[in-house]
């Protein structure tokens, strides 16, 4: 997927936290750390930095959600990056997004922090982030 559209898909999926551009997106994918996991209508990427997998976005496109698409993308994700050695993954989740929240949770992550006020909601309102982790299995 080019930069340009996992930009595009983002903006489609996106409201918290705000959807990235594609400079960000190519930005993101010259790292050699980044990892990048797609399906028709959607994707997961993160980078593994170590022995740590941090997952920084999934998107799915909304007219194609409830569908297991964001949970193959987290799942091809995961598989990547143990493969790459990660054992323990983590990401960050707007409190609000309880449909993101319950990916997360049936995928097997639990809350283990929070970030008060790390978003902001379009309306302004500080959102707080929670952050979840989970082991990788190889």
């Amino acid at each position: 997927m080019s930069p340009a559209a996992l930009a595009t898909l983002h903006a489609a999926a996106m409201t918290v936290p705000r959807p990235w551009t594609a400079a960000e997106f190519a930005a993101l994918l010259a790292d050699p750390a980044t990892l990048l996991a797609c399906r028709p209508h959607g994707f997961a990427l993160g980078r593994v930095v170590l022995d740590e997998a941090e997952l920084l976005t999934l998107a799915t496109d909304p007219g194609h959600r409830r569908r297991g698409i964001g949970r193959a993308c987290l799942a091809a994700y995961e598989t990547a990056a143990a493969a790459r050695g990660a054992v323990r993954g983590v990401l960050e989740v707007a409190e609000d997004n309880a449909a993101a929240r319950a990916l997360y949770t049936a995928g097997g992550y639990a809350p283990c922090g929070r970030r008060p006020g790390y978003y902001r909601a379009a309306d302004g309102r500080a959102v707080d982030a929670l952050i979840y982790a989970r082991p990788l299995g190889r």
